[in-house]
């Protein structure tokens, strides 16, 4: 581990993008292969590759609770150690800074932790593990080893990071370096291929969620022809649902996985009509509750997330739909790079027949804004959130919002955002926390914008008191700190100036619209749209609704 702390570290210390690939690269080079795939992967800030279902089940008063024990600091209060530092993994450092000045873990060693630290079953267990590796380690290895436990190194190594690094450091192209990591889900195992030069035997592995595409947003239709740069728009309706990735082989196994590439088991219904659908394939589109002839309100299907156990009752009172928009792959063809206008011609010809419980989205080609306007409309009558349009010749691209694809939703305000504390409430709801201070992303920083306590059903504020109480990074009595995995959605009026807020902003009324559990952290709103539908309700006199995915 020495090694990777120091590269670690360096990388942090600039705000260089070449130079943090240069150190990268360097430490990639001078590692044995195996340690290698090892540095890749945890460079990335997770314990295992993308296409690994594992999780370690680690929580931040774990964390401190093994910290603490490994220091001989049981029972102390560690709330200004934390709020000098802001961060867990420098907390743990400073607590154990010259601990063990000899110890060190080998970056195998560390593997085996996250591996044994998934397969231990109780609290208790993991903690016991935590604290045997933190007492043979150095005060640096352990801030690493925390770290990516809680998924953020913070030092400004993201994957596309390590994919370059990993392309100088085997003299290979950044595109092909990318190109397998998407197909084998797994940064270390690119690693290996690259300095084996084997990238282009990198085959596609069912089972393993492919990046999802993503639509830039606009506010008017004939911003649409502009940004797209196209004669012909394929325009859909956008639906108020769960994005979902579809995997199916021949044997008719079907997994489904949401846009945080999680696998989705609630709704066990569409498992056979999938199932029967023919060949291998993955699809992409959108789950909807489904009420009569048209969709019913997301706050509906949510009702459904989240369980362990959906009863025929459930399903009955609140049936769902899979609607296809696209086709990824097909009986061992990657369509990643074939134009649009074919995959929806091979997507229809799959779905023919499949049934009520699977359906192909409503497309219309469309070659004027009046044309793009009328579906609009249509769109928001037929009670969807408005419309997507996308580029009749428009490739696949995995992770990435560009001109391509492009959404055009009904105005109102609203951003997606991060909980970063907890506070209980008062009167009814004093023990229960349920008033909560949110962030929105500025590169790697978390940056509060503000406050909201209402908008959520009595359930979910319990619900959420669980969540954060087994989350807790600082608990202040009246307020707790908690790791930032929460996102919501939250409406407002308007943005103002204040200096109340690490943001420079605060929102005017805000209100929570619903829980964001199919969207990952790194995918929340940022400063930068802050200020842009603060600089366009000054233009305009109010505020677009955000671009909600």
């Amino acid at each position: 581990m020495r090694e990777f702390v120091q590269a670690a570290d360096a990388v942090g210390a600039t705000t260089k993008k070449n130079e943090k690939i240069r150190v990268i690269s360097e430490l990639l080079r001078s590692l044995e292969l195996r340690d290698a795939e090892l540095a890749a992967q945890f460079l990335t800030g997770r314990p295992f590759a993308q296409a690994d279902e594992r999780v370690t089940g680690v929580g931040g008063s774990g964390l401190v609770k093994a910290i603490a024990e490994a220091a001989g600091l049981v029972g102390e209060n560690f709330g200004s150690t934390y709020r000098k530092y802001g961060d867990i993994g420098d907390v743990a450092q400073a607590m154990l800074q010259g601990k063990n000045p000899a110890g060190e873990l080998s970056l195998e060693a560390v593997g085996v932790l996250f591996r044994e630290l998934s397969a231990a079953r109780s609290s208790l267990q993991k903690q016991e593990l935590l604290r045997k590796a933190f007492q043979n380690a150095r005060a640096g290895d352990v801030k690493y080893i925390v770290k990516i436990l809680t998924g953020d190194l913070r030092i400004g190594s993201k994957e596309s990071l390590v994919e370059e690094a990993i392309a100088r450091a085997f003299s290979r192209s950044v595109e092909s370096v990318r190109r397998a990591n998407l197909l084998v889900g797994d940064i270390g195992e690119t690693a290996r291929l690259a300095a084996e030069d084997r990238l282009e035997s990198a085959k596609i592995r069912l089972f393993h969620p492919l990046g999802f595409m993503l639509a830039s947003p606009v506010e008017t239709p004939e911003e649409l022809f502009a940004e797209a740069e196209a004669l012909a728009l394929f325009v859909e309706e956008k639906y108020d649902g769960i994005r979902a990735q579809v995997h199916k082989d021949a044997s008719g196994k079907v997994k489904i996985f949401s846009r945080t590439r999680d696998e989705v088991t609630e709704f066990p219904e569409l498992y056979g009509p999938l199932g029967k659908l023919p060949g291998e394939l993955i699809l992409d589109g959108e789950i909807l509750a489904w009420g009569g002839e048209r969709p019913l309100p997301f706050t509906e299907l949510q009702k459904r997330l989240g369980r362990k156990q959906i009863d025929m009752w459930m399903q009955h009172d609140i049936p769902v739909k899979f609607v296809a928009f696209d086709l990824l792959y097909e009986d061992g063809q990657l369509l990643l790079d074939t134009a649009l206008r074919e995959r929806k011609e091979r997507l229809a010809r799959v779905v023919a027949g499949a049934g009520d419980a699977i359906r192909v989205t409503r497309t219309a080609v469309c070659k004027t804004a009046e044309e793009v306007a009328t579906e609009f409309r249509s769109a928001l009558a037929a009670g969807h959130e408005g419309i997507m349009a996308k580029s009749t010749e428009s490739l696949y691209t995995p992770g990435r919002r560009g001109g391509a694809w492009l959404k055009l939703k009904l105005p109102m305000a609203t951003l997606d955002v991060v909980v970063t504390a907890a506070e209980y409430g008062h009167g009814k709801r004093h023990k229960v926390l349920s008033d909560v201070t949110f962030a929105v992303r500025d590169g790697e920083k978390l940056l509060n914008i503000g406050k909201a306590y209402s908008g959520l059903t009595d359930k979910e504020i319990e619900e959420n008191t669980e969540f954060f109480v087994r989350t807790t990074i600082e608990d202040q009595g009246f307020r707790r700190v908690v790791e930032p995995r929460l996102v919501i959605e939250v409406a407002f009026n308007n943005i103002q100036r204040s200096k109340r807020h690490e943001s420079g902003f605060a929102l005017r009324f805000p209100r929570i619209v619903r829980l964001r559990p199919d969207k990952p952290v790194a995918e929340i709103d940022t400063l930068a749209r802050v200020e842009e539908l603060f600089a366009g309700q000054t233009q305009r006199g109010s505020v677009s609704r955000k671009e909600s995915e």
